[in-house]
């Protein structure tokens, strides 16, 4: 995949016809974990008026990024941030973040959160030129649901 001209990369929300690209995205960037159905994740934020996903797509309609934000009423957080491995490293992935947390500002946010995998190093390092820093908690869980 060639670099785009990222003047002619449009993001916007997502409609019905991105879906399955973006599931298909998130899957390329090893973003989705067998607990979690990517599609019931992007129902449930398209549902939820305090949460979006946002996509890039190209000049020929490609989807070639997303991101999903959420505001829970105290913080924003970053979800399946995904741009397509070709397109790693021309900017698009800042652009995203960008417009994820204008999005954020707008609903209310003072501060975006997100959680990476300490394994994954190198978008540790991505985050880290954009001002993000590892935060002095821990994050817990638990699946209300049960099946998990």
């Amino acid at each position: 995949m060639t670099a785009p001209d990222l003047q002619q990369t449009v993001l916007r929300e997502i409609t019905d016809d991105d879906v399955a690209q973006v599931v298909a995205l998130w899957r390329e960037c090893d973003l989705t974990r067998p607990w979690n159905d990517p599609y019931r994740d992007i129902a449930d934020a398209r549902r939820n008026p305090t949460s979006t996903v946002l996509v890039a797509r190209d000049a020929a309609s490609a989807v070639v990024g997303s991101v999903m934000a959420g505001y829970e009423g105290h913080r924003g957080w970053l979800y399946y941030v995904a741009v397509a491995p070709g397109l790693q490293g021309t900017g698009l992935g800042r652009r995203l973040v960008e417009a994820a947390e204008e999005w954020l500002r707008d609903a209310g946010a003072s501060k975006v959160m997100l959680m990476v995998r300490t394994t994954n190093e190198h978008v540790r390092d991505f985050y880290g030129r954009l001002g993000y820093s590892v935060q002095d908690v821990a994050v817990l869980g638990r699946w209300m649901d049960g099946s998990r």
